[in-house]
């Protein structure tokens, strides 16, 4: 009999970050009080702005179709966007909007990764990207940075890893999980790898306008006209504008690589929601003093949440320069008990921890760090206090 699931998805691991979600939802809504570190979206509701231009396309009646690639005019904002933020010229065709940033590495894996492609995730990572790689047949390569370089990999580590199936790196800056923000010196370092090797980088920028105390990311693309034309960057509104339900994500890319994305595009999904592009438009031209109020809240909390951790004995929190969320060293208590239970990994004491203390965070063996948890701080800073109150009580009770 033939196999009634394609092998293609047996190859995909269940997300962890959904799974617990889900757990630490039903046990809310059970009514227990649960604190979840574990949500990965602002808690900010959409600016009135951008919602207005939604009612607004609504109202027009602008319910039909649009190009598979996008608006006209939201990919002209999308252009003027990267020259504005990135110093990056880019015309209308290289722009291709999809629904979500997720779609758009979906995207761009399936446009030039091939069978046995290996493709280079520096750890930790997002727990989407090697998911990514193996259902487009690609082969997920692992290397491991260190919280003592604030889980950066550095030009070596990715030159050594480089092999004669190497397609692509997969290049996260600021990173989810860890917050990691290269600077420009280290990002051309790494660009020259790439150039020398003539692999593509898909450049993740979804949380670049997100960082703290002066750190700046800079785009990979930016490095030559030769990286430029090797780099497939993604953008999209879900982090920096509070739209995470809207769906709308975009990448640039070269003539070539753009192309044979709007194609697939146009067979896959069409086009994106017509009416979050147009929200999306007037996000884009919406005043980046109102990006920065919200990055002001993130900032405060982000230093409530590393004074407190800095409280409790036996971990530790790696500063992170940007995105919302802190690694959350907690392998130090690993081999030591919990109410007569040894904790061993990240599962364990993610498990441990929402049962008896009903705090919600997400097992850092998701993102290829069983030494940490990732904890993020896109909630209340009374929910922080709270959760971290409740995490040293646990920690305190390890014997």
């Amino acid at each position: 009999m033939n196999q009634r699931i394609a092998k293609r998805l047996t190859t995909i691991s269940p997300s962890l970050t959904l799974a617990i979600s889900a757990k630490a939802k039903a046990m809310k809504a059970a009514g227990e009080p649960v604190v979840s570190f574990g949500v990965g979206e602002p808690d900010f509701n959409t600016p009135d702005a951008i919602i207005a231009a939604a009612k607004t396309a609504l109202d027009q009646g602008q319910t039909k179709y649009t190009p598979s690639s996008g608006l006209p005019a939201l990919k002209k904002a999308i252009c003027e966007k990267f020259e504005k933020d990135n110093g990056l010229s880019y015309e209308p065709s290289q722009i291709i909007v999809s629904n979500g940033a997720k779609h758009s590495i979906f995207n761009a894996c399936y446009a030039v990764v091939d069978e046995g492609n290996e493709v280079i995730i520096p750890a930790p990572y997002w727990l989407t990207y090697p998911e990514v790689v193996k259902v487009c047949g690609g082969v997920p390569v692992y290397v491991t940075s260190t919280k003592e370089n604030k889980f950066k990999i550095t030009a070596e580590d990715l030159k050594k890893a480089i092999t004669p199936k190497t397609k692509m790196l997969i290049f996260n800056s600021p990173s989810n999980p860890t917050g990691a923000v290269y600077t420009e010196e280290e990002t051309r370092a790494i660009a020259k790898v790439c150039e020398e090797a003539g692999i593509f980088v898909l450049a993740d920028e979804i949380y670049e306008k997100l960082c703290y105390n002066g750190a700046k990311p800079f785009s990979i693309a930016k490095c030559s006209e030769k990286m430029k034309d090797l780099t497939i960057t993604v953008n999209g509104v879900s982090k920096t504008y509070a739209m995470t339900g809207w769906r709308i994500g975009y990448l640039a890319a070269p003539k070539d690589v753009a192309k044979a994305i709007d194609s697939f595009q146009s067979h896959a999904t069409s086009n994106a929601s017509s009416i979050s592009q147009y929200a999306t438009i007037a996000a884009l031209a919406s005043p980046e003093e109102e990006v920065q109020k919200m990055v002001s809240v993130f900032a405060r909390r982000r230093e409530k949440l590393l004074t407190l951790i800095d409280e409790i004995d036996g971990v530790e929190g790696v500063k992170p320069d940007g995105a919302f969320y802190v690694m959350l060293v907690v392998s130090g208590l690993y081999g030591k008990s919990y109410q007569g239970k040894v904790i061993r990994s990240s599962v364990e004491f993610a498990d441990a921890l929402l049962e008896a203390e009903k705090v919600a965070t997400i097992p850092g063996i998701s993102f290829g760090a069983d030494d940490c948890l990732r904890l993020s701080y896109s909630l209340s800073e009374a929910d922080i206090e709270e959760g971290l109150r409740r995490i040293k009580r646990f920690v305190e009770a390890f014997v």
